[in-house]
């Protein structure tokens, strides 16, 4: 098993996992508040926390499985040259990103929630918030193996003229 599937498996069953987590706890909150009459004050917070995470590891699950959502009208113009160089540069703007917003700024915000606690569950927003650099680490990751097959891809078809 390599890399790549591995990532996309373990992060398939920790969104999976996260999922259940998300439906159960919706379903205590409904339970509780219309059928017991007492709603419970934590599953509000615990389903928000559970959608941070379950958006963001959902995300860079979809990049690496080039599962996101693309709009390819223009670029599917392109030469066969272009659209390699467009790749790229799409790439390099992803890393970018995923550096500066994702892990530096992520970084930046669990340590400054590190010591606050979210009010119901009292957990520390650090730890909610450790998802964003996580998330980051995981798109660079990707992005390095879709510009690994990209180059294979090229050289493979440069080879095969």
């Amino acid at each position: 098993m390599n890399l790549r599937s591995m990532l996309d498996r373990g992060i398939f069953v920790v969104c999976s996992v996260i999922l259940c987590l998300m439906v159960a706890d919706v379903t205590w909150q409904v339970t509780s508040r219309y059928l017991l009459s007492d709603p419970a004050s934590f599953t509000d917070e615990v389903a928000r926390f559970l959608m941070i995470w379950l958006a963001l590891l959902g995300g860079a699950y979809l990049f690496g499985t080039k599962g996101h959502l693309a709009v390819t009208m223009l670029v599917d113009k392109f030469s066969e040259r272009n659209r390699y160089l467009v790749t790229w540069f799409s790439y390099l703007l992803v890393l970018f990103f995923a550096s500066f917003s994702l892990i530096y700024g992520g970084i930046n915000l669990v340590m400054r929630t590190a010591k606050q606690v979210s009010p119901a569950v009292h957990l520390p927003m650090g730890l909610v918030y450790s998802i964003l650099p996580i998330s980051g680490c995981l798109i660079i990751l990707y992005v390095v193996l879709n510009l690994r097959e990209l180059r294979a891809a090229q050289a493979q078809q440069q080879g095969g003229e």
